[in-house]
Order: C-alpha cells, then structure tokens, then sequence
C-alpha cells in the first residue's frame, strides 16, 4: 500500500462508551464507520486506501457483538495480515463492572443489544463478555471506564491512542482506591496503604494529594521516600522491556485506602521522574472525581 493508514478498532461491552471512543476519534479527524461487520474491515480499510488523497489517512470502526462469532474469532489473525501491511493498528477494547453496566441501563432505560424477548440483563451481559472475549485477549489497550466519565474518556483516547506514535509505548499511571476497587486495566498494581496517611490529620483530610499541604507530609515520611525509590527502580528496568516486546500500552496502578492522598501524590511524582526517560507517560486520578457514561 501506497500511503499510511491509521486504523483504530473500537471494541467493548455495550454500555462500556464505545460511542464516547469513536466520537472522540471523529472529532480527531478519523473516519468513523460504527457496528461494521467484522468480514468486511479489510475492504474497508483497502477502500479508504484507494480514496486517501494525503499521505496519511485515519481510520476507526467500532466492532460489537453482533457480529458472527466466527467473524470475531478470525479478526486477531486478519489485523496481523494488515499489520504485514503497514497499517498501523491498534485494538482498544472497553469494559466496565457488571454493577456498573446495569446501573448505566436503568438510568438510560436503553435496551441491551443482546436482551431479545426480555432476556435478562445481567445473563445478556455476561453472554457478550464470552462473545468478545477473542479481541478482549487481542486487544493492545484494555480501558475500564467504570469509574471514569466520559470526558475522561475522550481524553484518554485523545492522550492515549490518538498521540502515540508507532512504535512507542505509551504508559499510564493511575491512582485509585482500595475501598473502590483495583482497576481492571492495570498490568502493574502498587499498594501504598502500609504508608502514614494525612486522612488521619484533620488538616489534610479534606485535601489531596495534589495539595501542596499533603505533598508536604508525605514528603517528610521517610517510609514514602522508600516507597518511592524502589518503584522508579522496577519501572526504569522494565519499561524498556515492554517496549522492545512492542507493547503500544502500559497501565500502572498506584492504590491507597481512599484513592484521595498518598497514591494521588505517588503516580504524579513517578510521572514526573519517569518522563526523564519516557514518553508519553500519563496521569488519571481515579477517584477525585465521579461522573457517568450512559449505553451506547
């Protein structure tokens, strides 16, 4: 093929905000098809070759599961045949807790694409994740969007997917709380809750770990300093590891109890070091704020 092609494949559970991802990527400038059928992703991808008038061209489709489960089950192989290709792709694959796609359902009172004749809701859930369950296991970005909203989101798939370059890895690091829940799309999950914790100064409970007053604490704790050291010194030796296995994405997870003090201040500070070496390195705060995705 002629001229370079971008192509980023959308995938996920209903209600996960697959609709939020591709809007995103529209406003991006890529050319968005939704709910294409998996068989026809290599005509499409050959049909916006013969049509690209520039020499970079932006593709993403949104894949689901109503698509012929042999259709799903072939795309992994068919995207390492237009890998061969040079067509530089990239499988985004979005989830979220069953808790949380039911509440998302009843608020927006939208019916699930697979609940036909009053199938229940939780079995219809659980059948997509089996269906999807080839490209989830294919997939080069995992994201659970259970507790982010969708602006997050957008901006996760501005920061995340649109800006990496080939061939780079992209890493995340998210703080988060234990109280909460570990976030699913973590490969690598760190626990700060053995450190002293300004929740129990009245001062600082109210703050976070952005607020100069927490950073300051923590600062002073020798056990945090510790902490700290022995992380950059993991991430700096395996990080390079990710890349030379061309990884495209790397999710740290930074907890506490709450997700508010000592892992807020942890993922901004290994952020800030590791960005020495790497990049792109991201933050996202998990639990600082909360908002909504409603279904697809």
């Amino acid at each position: 093929m002629k001229k370079d092609l971008r192509l980023i494949i959308v995938s996920g559970l209903s209600g996960s905000g697959k609709t939020v991802a591709l809007h995103a990527l529209e406003d991006l400038g890529y050319y968005c098809i939704d709910n294409i059928p998996a068989a026809l992703l290599k005509s499409a991808v050959h049909e916006v070759h013969a049509g690209a008038e520039s020499s970079t061209k932006l593709l993403a489709v949104g894949v689901d599961a109503r698509n012929r489960p042999r259709d799903l089950a072939a795309l992994p192989g068919l995207i390492e045949d237009l890998r061969g290709q040079s067509v530089h792709t990239d499988i985004i694959f979005l989830h979220a807790s069953d808790d949380v796609l039911l509440k998302r359902f009843s608020e927006s009172r939208r019916r699930h694409p697979l609940a036909e004749h009053g199938a229940e809701l939780r079995k219809a859930i659980d059948t997509e994740r089996e269906i999807l369950a080839h490209i989830n296991a294919a997939a080069d970005l995992v994201i659970d969007t259970s507790q982010t909203s969708i602006y997050e989101l957008a901006d996760t798939i501005r920061e995340r997917v649109d800006r990496r370059q080939s061939g780079a890895l992209s890493v995340l690091i998210e703080s988060f709380g234990f109280k909460h829940r570990i976030p699913a799309d973590a490969d690598f999950v760190f626990d700060m809750r053995c450190l002293p914790n300004p929740y129990w100064s009245l001062d600082l409970r109210g703050l976070t770990g952005l607020d100069e007053e927490v950073i300051e604490f923590l600062e002073a704790e020798k056990s945090f300093l510790e902490m700290y050291d022995d992380i950059v010194r993991f991430l700096n030796r395996w990080i390079p590891r990710f890349k030379d296995a061309h990884r495209g994405y790397l999710t740290i997870a930074i907890g506490c109890t709450g997700g508010q003090h000592r892992s807020v201040h942890m993922a901004e500070k290994l952020a800030k070091e590791l960005r020495k070496h790497h990049e792109p390195i991201l933050t996202r705060h998990n639990n600082l704020t909360q908002h909504r995705i409603h279904p697809d």
